[in-house]
């Protein structure tokens, strides 16, 4: 096993699975010059990133900086997915409260 957190997560490999689908799809439209491959793989592409996107936001994804090792499995959920990660656009919301300070309220953009 590595020493460092690869970054593997279950919303990593099912996006990268949902994207190899969509881009063949996309070759095989090429090849064979059809407009309805083309649209369809297209569709299946960018389908990748909300899935991918989806999946993060729910818990399946890597939350930002270095996992404890004990995280590093990819079945291991993002604890703090719930609460969100305020460098993570979507996640959360900066606002500036009265004492001027920013703090992150939950919830999405």
């Amino acid at each position: 096993m590595s020493q460092y957190d690869e970054g593997h997560t279950f919303a990593g490999w099912i996006g990268t699975a949902v994207a190899t689908v969509g881009c063949s799809v996309l070759g095989a439209g090429i090849c064979v010059t059809s407009a309805s491959l083309l649209v369809v793989g297209f569709a299946v592409t960018v389908a990748s990133v909300l899935v991918t996107w989806v999946l993060h936001l729910t818990g399946w994804g890597k939350p930002s900086g270095i996992r404890p090792r004990d995280q590093w499995g990819m079945r291991v959920r993002d604890l703090s997915a719930r609460e969100g990660h305020p460098d993570w656009w979507g996640r959360g919301i900066e606002t500036a409260g009265e004492s001027g300070a920013g703090r992150v309220v939950s919830g999405w953009l």
